[in-house]
């Protein structure tokens, strides 16, 4: 009898033994995989965007051609120069005034300064208020009437390329913000001037054409800049704001946890939401900013094994 209680113990020992041994690698290879931590909502401002690419142009592109086939005498401007209506940017000689003065020129100054007071030279005026953009013609260069011997600029603008799936969304004076791929920190605020009727086929895409105005063009704007343009399709000021992986769904109806006081567990609370970009929610009804939000996301970590495993196909060393 006494054997049998003392083979009885051992057994109940042993049985317990296993079972702790397991329900501990249990624990072991089963951790939580879910990280639970607290958030609060935050007033900010939230902006869902149109994204596409564009290219800095003259609204205006006006060519200084010469009237009449000869030779530039003298450049007045410089790029980069504001220019007035009826400035005069340059003078030019005909070439019958050309072959003329040259002629003078061998004879002496008296007989050069006789025809240079007889035979004026021909002024290229502005015709607008513009910028010089173009300036390559050097005095003493032979130009005909084909030949652009400045060329202006009234206005730089950014022209972007919509996608046809996104036109429907641009509307006239939206407001947009550009950036140079040369100067990738700098915001530039603009807004939409013209959207053009005609589609063109870009790498077999079709693109509607956009005109942007800049609300100051910075000084170091450059016609065939490389810009990247955001349209502010929807934007809202002092909004309530949580993560996205805070909102989850139900029944077609979203919900966030809510924490309770004194332990208790957290509360389902509908909510309503409004605008959204790539990380947070706008949160419209439903909670408070004072309102502690659970959010829970998954723990993701690589698998450990507490043995060495072998390979088969690996040779090994016979012992």
């Amino acid at each position: 009898m006494r054997n049998k209680k003392l083979l009885l113990f051992f057994a109940v020992v042993i049985i317990l033994g296993v079972a702790g041994f397991y329900v501990t690698r249990i624990k072991q290879k089963s951790p939580s995989d879910e990280i639970v931590r607290e958030i609060v909502p935050v007033m900010g401002s939230i902006k869902t965007f149109i994204s596409c690419t564009g290219t800095v142009l003259p609204k205006n592109r006006l060519e200084i051609k010469p009237p009449v086939n000869g030779r530039i005498e003298d450049i007045l401007v410089q790029e980069g120069e504001k220019v007035k209506t009826g400035q005069t940017l340059a003078w030019m000689s005909s070439t019958e005034r050309a072959a003329l003065l040259d002629a003078a020129r061998g004879k002496g100054e008296e007989d050069l300064k006789y025809w240079e007071d007889t035979y004026k030279p021909i002024p290229l005026l502005a015709p607008i208020d513009a910028e010089v953009i173009v300036a390559k013609t050097q005095p003493g260069q032979t130009i005909t009437t084909a030949d652009a011997v400045l060329v202006l600029s009234d206005q730089l603008i950014v022209r972007a390329q919509v996608d046809e799936t996104d036109i429907g969304k641009i509307t006239p004076d939206m407001k947009a913000i550009i950036t140079l791929d040369a100067y990738p920190d700098i915001k530039i605020n603009s807004s939409v001037e013209h959207i053009y009727y005609e589609s063109k086929t870009v790498n077999n895409v079709t693109i509607y054409e956009v005109d942007l105005t800049p609300r100051e063009a910075p000084a170091f704007f450059r016609s065939g800049m490389n810009a990247s343009v955001d349209f502010i399709e929807q934007g809202r000021e002092n909004a309530l704001l949580i993560p996205q992986d805070a909102v989850s769904k139900d029944n077609d109806e979203n919900y966030v946890l809510v924490k309770q006081d004194n332990g208790k567990e957290p509360l389902k609370v509908s909510v309503k939401l409004g605008i959204s970009d790539d990380k947070n929610v706008e949160i419209i009804s439903g909670i408070k900013e004072s309102d502690r939000i659970i959010l829970k996301t998954k723990k993701y970590s690589l698998p450990k094994s507490s043995t060495t495993g072998s390979n088969p196909f690996m040779p090994s060393r016979r012992r």
